[in-house]
């Protein structure tokens, strides 16, 4: 399923999309780790069988054109213009609306324009600078499902370092502001949420929750 990417195009100073097409590439290991991610959320989302979803930190739509092709009433959001107007260009090619994409901060988001039966934000909370904020944003507007993954660390960054990336930064990939260890981060997202599953697809921590009663 070949999309356009950003390849590393910034806004606001901030990295946008993908760094590189993950999704399309022809390097083994690199196929077999994003396999075992893909795996891993398609398998959250048809337990959590969900009526329509709401993907926060859409990127380039991937996942939201994925959804929409099985049948599933989807659209995504991002605070990048330069993204979103990427996704639509993915829609037209899928012969999808570009309806589903718009722009939104995740700090903006509210009940009344961006609730859903599945609210899914993964590989977003490590680009934040205010997380706790974030999450205090997706309680507001999650009535039944929520879908987070972030990189499991400090494993990605020893994973970027073998394979000399970001060897100046000690293999921490461009953007990526906050670090969790599995364990942490499942004790931050518990405040917020109650967590159902957890998953770890190599090398991420994914986590279903449902909102506290």
């Amino acid at each position: 399923m070949g999309i356009q990417i950003s390849g590393g195009q910034s806004e606001d100073g901030v990295i946008v999309g993908n760094v590189y097409d993950k999704y399309g590439s022809r390097n083994p290991i690199v196929h077999w780790i994003q396999r075992g991610y893909m795996n891993a959320i398609d398998d959250l989302v048809k337990k959590a069988a969900p009526k329509s979803i709401h993907e926060i930190g859409c990127g380039e739509g991937f996942w939201v054109l994925h959804w929409n092709q099985l049948g599933i009433a989807s659209r995504g959001s991002d605070f990048s213009k330069q993204v979103i107007d990427l996704a639509r260009e993915n829609a037209v090619q899928k012969g999808l609306s570009t309806e589903n994409f718009y722009v939104k901060s995740i700090y903006d988001i509210n009940p009344e324009q961006d609730s859903a039966d599945l609210v899914v934000c993964c590989e977003v909370l490590e680009h934040l600078e205010r997380p706790n904020e974030a999450l205090d944003a997706l309680k507001k507007i999650v009535n039944n499902n929520l879908i987070l993954s972030v990189p499991k660390e400090p494993l990605w960054h020893f994973l970027n370092m073998l394979r000399v990336k970001y060897l100046l930064k000690y293999g921490n990939t461009p953007g990526h502001i906050q670090q969790w260890s599995k364990s942490r981060f499942i004790q931050l997202v518990s405040r917020y949420f109650e967590i159902v599953e957890v998953k770890t697809p190599f090398p991420w921590t994914m986590v279903l929750c449902h909102a506290k009663k």
